[in-house]
C-alpha cells in the first residue's frame, strides 16, 4: 500500500528527520532546491502530499489549493514563516506550524561572528595584507568592550546574542514591542522606542520576524539615526531593511559595515551590489546551517508533521502558527 507523502521543499533534509517520517509511515520527497511555482504543482499533481515541510520557495494559496483535499499540516524549517501564506493557510483551515527556537543558538552565533568580524575590520585587514600592506602600526580597530549593541527582537536568537555580547563587556540594549512590559530576562535594558534604540546603538543586530509592520522597518530614516559609523548586523529576514538605503549609508560612512545573511530576493541575483559591495560581508542565508541547527529544525518539522497528522497538537511552546483542523482540540 502506498504511504502518505511529505513534500520537501528543497533538495535535502537532515538524514534524522528522514529516518523519523520513514518510521512514521510516511514516505518523504524532496524537490530541487528553491522550487518554483511550476515545480511545486507538478510534484502535487505527482505524489499528492498530505504536508508540506517547507525549506524554500514559497507556500501560497495556489499551492496549497493544488494539494486539496490531501494536504492537512504545512511544517516550517525553521522560525520564520514570511514563505507561508499563513492567511491563505488559515482560510484552508490547514495547521501550520513552525520549528520554534531550534536554530536559535546557531543564528546568535553566527551574529556575533559577524559582529566580532566588522568590530575588527577583519575583511579590509586581511585584504590588504594580501595585497602586501602591514598595517601593525597604522591600523587601529576597536575595543569590543563599553561599545553599545542595540537589538531589535529579543526572543530566542535575541537574547543569546544579549548574553554573548555582556560576556564580552558589551552594553546591551533591546527593542521588542512584542514582549509583555518590564524588565527584560537576562543581561538586555528594554529601550522603550525603536528611536531610542538607535540613536545609541553603535552595533544594530536585528532579530524581529518579518511582518507587515516591520518590512521595510530600517529605512534611510532609521539608519541616519545611528551613531556615524555604526555596524549592521542583519540575520533575521530578507525585506526588514531596504537594501537600497543600506547601500546609500555604507557609501556615505553612516555606516562602517554590514554583515547581512537575509536578502529581499533570495538567492541573491549575481549582478547585485550587495554581493560586491567592499564594507558589506554577505553569507548566503545559512546562519542556522550548522549541524546542530539543521537538525534540530529538521527533526522539530518531521515531529510537527507526524504530530499532527496523528490528531495532536506539538508538544514544543510556539510552533503552533494557525490550528487548522486541530482548533477542535483547543476549544476557546
Amino acid at each position: 500500500m502506498t504511504r502518505p507523502v511529505v513534500l520537501i521543499t528543497a533538495a535535502w533534509l537532515a538524514p534524522e528527520a528522514m529516518a523519523m517520517l520513514e518510521q512514521a509511515g510516511l514516505e518523504p520527497v524532496c524537490t530541487t532546491g528553491y522550487p518554483g511555482e511550476a515545480e511545486l504543482l507538478e510534484a502535487i499533481a505527482t505524489h499528492r502530499p498530505v504536508a508540506l515541510l517547507h525549506r524554500q520557495g514559497r507556500i501560497d494559496g495556489t499551492v496549497m489549493d493544488a494539494a486539496a483535499p490531501d494536504l492537512r499540516v504545512v511544517a516550517r524549517h525553521g522560525a520564520g514563516i514570511d514563505g507561508i501564506d499563513v492567511p491563505a493557510a488559515r482560510a484552508r483551515r490547514l495547521t501550520v506550524t513552525r520549528a520554534a527556537g531550534a536554530n536559535s543558538r546557531s543564528v546568535a552565533e553566527h551574529a556575533m561572528a559577524l559582529m566580532l568580524t566588522l568590530l575588527k575590520d577583519l575583511p579590509d585587514v586581511s585584504a590588504k595584507m594580501r595585497d602586501g600592506l602591514w598595517e601593525k602600526t597604522s591600523r587601529m580597530t576597536r575595543d569590543i568592550e563599553g561599545m553599545t549593541l542595540g537589538i531589535v527582537g529579543h526572543g530566542a536568537i535575541g537574547s543569546k546574542v544579549a548574553r554573548f555580547a555582556a560576556a564580552f563587556g558589551m552594553r546591551v540594549l533591546a527593542y521588542d514591542p512584542y514582549l509583555p512590559e518590564g524588565p527584560l530576562p537576562g543581561p538586555a535594558e528594554r529601550v522603550p522606542t525603536l528611536d531610542a534604540l538607535l540613536e545609541q546603538a553603535e552595533v544594530l543586530s536585528l532579530h524581529c520576524p518579518l511582518e507587515p509592520e516591520t518590512r521595510g522597518m530600517i529605512g534611510a530614516a532609521e539608519l541616519a539615526r545611528l551613531p556615524r559609523g555604526a555596524i549592521l548586523v542583519h540575520t533575521a529576514r530578507g525585506g526588514i531593511v531596504d537594501e537600497a538605503a543600506l547601500l546609500a549609508a555604507l557609501e556615505s560612512g553612516q555606516l562602517a559595515w554590514a554583515g547581512v545573511d537575509v536578502f529581499s530576493t533570495e538567492p541573491l541575483p549575481g549582478d547585485s551590489p550587495l554581493r560586491r559591495h567592499p564594507r558589506l560581508v554577505p553569507t548566503p542565508h545559512l546562519a542556522a546551517n550548522t549541524p546542530r541547527g539543521a537538525v534540530a529544525m529538521a527533526t522539530s518539522a518531521a515531529d510537527s508533521i507526524i504530530t499532527v497528522l496523528a490528531g495532536r497538537c506539538p508538544a514544543t511552546e510556539g510552533a503552533v502558527v494557525v490550528e487548522g483542523g486541530l482548533a477542535a482540540l483547543n476549544p476557546a
